[in-house]
């Protein structure tokens, strides 16, 4: 009787069901492709963020540009660093 009244219990089977969709998930996870060098290059979305049309719909202020713009330059500054150390490791 003990297991029947464990086997209704509803956050029990919630969390049995949540423990299959993992492991599912591991498994997924495990036989997806691995990353090539390609995909650790793809710069397309820091290139969409400097160079994106404005949208009109979207609400803009100061706090909003001035957000964008540290933004851009934190990145910016980045990317020189990470070149920087790229180039003066290789030659």
């Amino acid at each position: 009787m003990a297991e029947t009244g464990l086997r209704q219990n509803p956050l029990i089977i919630k969390n049995l069901d949540l423990l299959t969709n993992n492991k599912r998930m591991e498994e997924e996870v495990k036989t997806r492709d691995k990353n090539t060098l390609k995909d650790y290059f793809a710069l397309g979305e820091v290139f969409g963020y400097f160079f994106r049309k404005k949208d009109p719909n979207r609400p803009t202020n100061f706090s909003i540009r001035s957000m964008h713009v540290i933004n851009k330059i934190s990145i910016s500054i980045f990317l020189v660093g990470i070149i920087y150390l790229i180039v003066k490791n290789l030659f």
